[in-house]
């Protein structure tokens, strides 16, 4: 009888346990769901328009994000986090920095025994996670601009087929790709959920920091002021854009050099050193050795890093 009674008890919990998971798994996905899409349209922004007309607050729960969820340290990683499209927290973000910069730092002390060398893995490793996040954002925003002239032409044709604004917002939400469909849709669930329509796009144009998306947010909201035709208003913005995207082009082929030649001077002196290691490895470890060799090695690092970023300053052109 007890194996018997075992095996009713678990068919029984089985049956019911499946029954409650049926039952019950609609509603925690649609909850979840919900609980996302409120996520991301109250995510933090690093310049507010109007605080009062916020109507979604961010609710940090981890402990280093509730202590930098009102500094203005916080408020900046957590503008970066949203503008790379990195699903992640602030408080995460500490971490990683601080973990990176303990494991760089061990190794720099266990791996090469140098007194100097720690403090600098250390620094590099607290330093990677931010980084990487503007790596992220840079991409991102470049992604952005490039398909922006997409958006701006399905918005047009939207228009001119006589939808709202804000339905071709939500159409271009729904067609375009990553990243210029979700920030459409975070702006069309703003306004959506109460926020005005100027405030939204005002949000846009904080998230996403582009003088082309500053040009049709201002643009929109003149012809919601003063009338006009919104859909030529936007083919001309596109028409604008794509021709800027030309002579951009132009420049970076006319600036290809000064890249080239910022990356061989970056590289020459490592392949250098390495080539002489490799050839007279007791020649080069004097400069490891000796307390002016590795003077000389940090001002050659300094002096290559300050000429590498000289460079790129000369050849970066704003169009």
């Amino acid at each position: 009888m007890v194996p018997a009674l075992v095996v009713f008890l678990v068919v029984t919990g089985i049956i019911v346990g499946g029954y409650l998971a049926v039952s019950s798994l609609p509603g925690l996905m649609k909850q979840r769901q919900l609980d996302r899409r409120l996520r991301e349209v109250s995510a933090p922004m690093a310049q507010p328009i109007n605080t009062d007309s916020i109507v979604l607050k961010a609710n940090p729960d981890a402990f280093l994000d509730r202590m930098t969820a009102g500094t203005r340290g916080g408020a900046w990683l957590a503008h970066l986090i949203e503008q790379s499209g990195i699903r992640t927290t602030p408080g995460q973000v500490i971490l990683a920095s601080i973990g990176a910069a303990v494991l760089l730092g061990f190794l720099g002390a266990v791996l090469v025994r140098a007194s100097w060398l720690p403090p600098i893995t250390g620094a590099i490793g607290l330093a990677a996670p931010v980084l990487f996040l503007k790596r992220k954002r840079s991409v991102r925003l470049r992604k952005f601009e490039e398909l922006f002239p997409e958006a701006l032409d399905l918005l047009s044709r939207a228009v001119k087929a006589g939808h709202a604004f804000q339905t071709a917002m939500n159409m271009a939400a729904e067609e375009l790709p990553d990243p210029v469909g979700p920030e459409f849709r975070k702006t069309f669930d703003q306004q959506n959920f109460g926020l005005p329509l100027r405030d939204a796009l005002d949000a846009m144009a904080v998230r996403i920091p582009i003088i082309d998306v500053k040009f049709f947010v201002t643009a929109v909201l003149i012809q919601r002021e003063t009338g006009g035709n919104l859909s030529e208003i936007l083919d001309n913005l596109s028409h604008v854009v794509r021709e800027r995207f030309k002579v951009l082009r132009q420049v970076r082929v006319h600036t290809a050099h000064g890249r080239f030649t910022g990356w061989v001077l970056m590289a020459l002196p490592a392949a250098l050193a390495a080539v002489m290691a490799y050839i007279n490895p007791e020649h080069m470890q004097l400069l490891f050795r000796e307390s002016m060799g590795r003077t000389m090695l940090m001002v050659a690092v300094v002096m290559q890093v300050i000429g590498y970023i000289w460079i790129q300053r000369v050849i970066k052109i704003e169009v």
